[in-house]
């Protein structure tokens, strides 16, 4: 199997974490060379990585990919001892996954625009404020997610606490992880976590990748002409 991805994608990052955690081996990673042009798109609809290469047959979707994973790896298990446990599991990676990283994933263009939108900062920045709170409640208080181990909840947080870190600050907005203790206590320790810290390792990278296209101004041009070609493809 081959894993399409890329360091920066925190849908990615899950997956590889995931991979990481449970000592796969035999997954191949790579960042596909026509990523985000319309051949991609004609080739995986979504548009979107991660995507998971099965002998030819194209898997999208991160948490799709994950739940795959861990039933053709089900050793070492990343959810539950008990279906009440592994409900808890993936209740927290919900809240990474969709009420973190999504948010985050449609606010990050706002971090390099010329002229902010408020309206969109108030909105999706406002909703993840509102969701570290919450999260501040639903989280272990024993270095890990939940359940003393690392598990799909942490693979889903780690990139998605990486967002908000790292990127709500661009857009005029406080990081709001150190004022919640029991999210700030976990982000704190996780890291510490050979494959957390591996995978934030990853997403660094990708992130002064991303700085310096921007600085430059390569990422500019770069998404002017992806636009131009997805617009001709359209017409």
């Amino acid at each position: 199997m081959k894993l399409y991805s890329g360091d920066l994608s925190p849908y990615s990052a899950r997956v590889r974490m995931q991979i990481y955690a449970k000592g796969i081996t035999d997954i191949s990673l790579e960042r596909p060379a026509n990523f985000g042009t319309p051949k991609f798109r004609e080739d995986f609809p979504i548009g979107r990585i991660p995507v998971l290469d099965i002998d030819g047959d194209m898997m999208p979707e991160s948490e799709v990919i994950a739940e795959y994973l861990e039933e053709i790896y089900p050793e070492p298990s990343m959810l539950g001892a008990t279906p009440r446990e592994t409900a808890h599991i993936r209740t927290i990676a919900r809240i990474g996954d969709v009420y973190l990283m999504n948010n985050m994933f449609m606010l990050s263009a706002q971090s390099r625009a010329k002229t902010r939108n408020e309206g969109i900062v108030e909105l999706l920045g406002g909703q993840v404020v509102r969701n570290i709170k919450a999260l501040d409640k639903l989280i272990g208080t024993d270095g890990f997610a939940c359940s003393g181990r690392v598990t799909m909840a942490d693979c889903a947080l780690v990139p998605a606490l990486f967002m908000v870190e790292n990127v709500l600050p661009s857009t005029g907005l406080e990081n709001p992880i150190p004022k919640r203790a029991n999210v700030a206590a976990y982000w704190a320790a996780i890291q510490q976590n050979e494959h957390a810290a591996k995978t934030l390792v990853e997403l660094h990278r990708g992130l002064e990748e991303r700085r310096e296209l921007i600085r430059s101004g390569a990422f500019e041009k770069m998404m002017a002409a992806a636009a131009a070609a997805h617009a001709a493809a359209e017409a």
